[in-house]
């Protein structure tokens, strides 16, 4: 999957996928294969979710995990879309192998 790379040093996170850019905090980052592979899956779960209602449900899923943990950290980790990329992220082959709205195991 191709994509635009940007920088940006004031990121709050290492990277950040806005399709079809790929934004890093650290342009050493751009060449660390577990984050694009953790971004590419965002890109894929973008996609299927034609984009925008992929915000629309991640910022959902976090402020329902920011009131049932009351801790940012807890509910960014337990976002369905970020479950998916963590536990997927280190398989190169994973995007190959993933099915259609992979994510729904994750809620």
């Amino acid at each position: 999957m191709r994509y635009w790379p940007l920088i940006w040093k004031r990121l709050p996170a290492a990277a950040m996928a806005l399709f079809p850019f790929m934004i890093f905090k650290d342009p050493q980052q751009k060449n660390n294969p577990l984050l694009i592979n953790h971004e590419k899956i965002h890109f894929q779960q973008q996609l299927e979710l034609l984009i925008i209602p992929f915000y629309v449900l991640y910022l959902l899923n976090y402020l329902i995990n920011l009131i049932r943990f009351k801790n940012r950290s807890k509910a960014y980790f337990n976002i369905c879309f970020e479950k998916e990329a963590y536990a997927n992220d280190r398989n190169i082959n994973y995007l190959q192998n993933r099915g259609l709205y992979s994510w729904i195991k994750f809620l």
